[in-house]
């Protein structure tokens, strides 16, 4: 890799309709490293798009727009669901034998199955649906229920389809064996949805070595502050220093 070429930082976000929390992440990750967010069917020049709520659709939409990445380091970063998504992707690349990232950075998301109490988005009325996801932290605070009844329950229901679907494909044995892939665990001081000790459970999904770290906020730490880019920024320098080749599949 070139000294001009920048590390990858792939960033997926809670919902195709949030990627817009990484805008502003290229003025704090610090030199040397590029915030890619991926862009997914539904939201902004793709909006007309189908959503993806499928294992399946989400690899063949994501895996092509990794192609670039192969020729030097690279590192993925999932916030919420999005960290079922980047581990999706890293285990698929694993399987497909194609150079993985340099590490998987994932915040704000337990490995294990969907917190228990969240309705199906089959079954749960608005009301229920919105009512649970709003006492977990999951809907933004100060939020006007009014418009997101009418707009953003049916992005909601589409990201639980996927939540659920990406669950159970991670949870089935890889026919490449496990992946060795590093994990850094981004945990908040007070999430609902992912406690301290979700780290634990990163274990149980590589063999490689699993860091945690504790940033301020609740669920969506995400949106605020210098403090998670500027972290994510630091260990791609890094996996730049201790990776100068593509990263070894596993």
């Amino acid at each position: 890799m070139s000294a001009e070429q920048p590390v990858r930082l792939h960033c997926f976000a809670h919902s195709a309709e949030g990627i817009s929390v990484f805008d502003k992440w290229a003025a704090s990750t610090g030199p040397g490293v590029e915030p890619v967010p991926v862009l997914l069917p539904g939201c902004a020049q793709r909006r007309t798009e189908p959503r993806v709520t499928t294992h399946e659709a989400l690899l063949a939409d994501v895996l092509p727009q990794l192609t670039d990445s192969f020729s030097g380091p690279y590192a993925l970063y999932g916030h919420g669901l999005g960290a079922m998504m980047a581990l999706a992707v890293a285990r698929a690349l694993h399987e497909a034998g194609l150079p993985g990232p340099a590490f998987l950075a994932v915040g704000g998301w337990s490995p294990s199955p969907l917190p228990a109490g969240l309705p199906a988005a089959h079954r749960a009325t608005d009301a229920e649906l919105l009512h649970e996801l709003s006492d977990r932290g999951a809907v933004p605070l100060g939020s006007d229920e009014g418009i997101l009844l009418q707009a953003m329950l049916p992005v909601l229901r589409a990201d639980l389809e996927l939540a659920q679907d990406l669950h159970e494909a991670v949870d089935r044995p890889s026919p490449a064996g496990p992946l060795t892939t590093p994990v850094l665990v981004v945990a908040s001081q007070d999430n609902p949805l992912a406690a301290h000790s979700t780290a634990e459970g990163w274990h149980r999904r590589t063999e490689g070595p699993v860091w945690s770290r504790t940033v301020p906020g609740r669920h969506f730490f995400v949106r605020g502050g210098r403090q998670l880019p500027r972290l994510l920024g630091r260990a791609c320098r890094v996996a730049r220093r201790i990776v100068p080749e593509p990263a070894p599949v596993g």
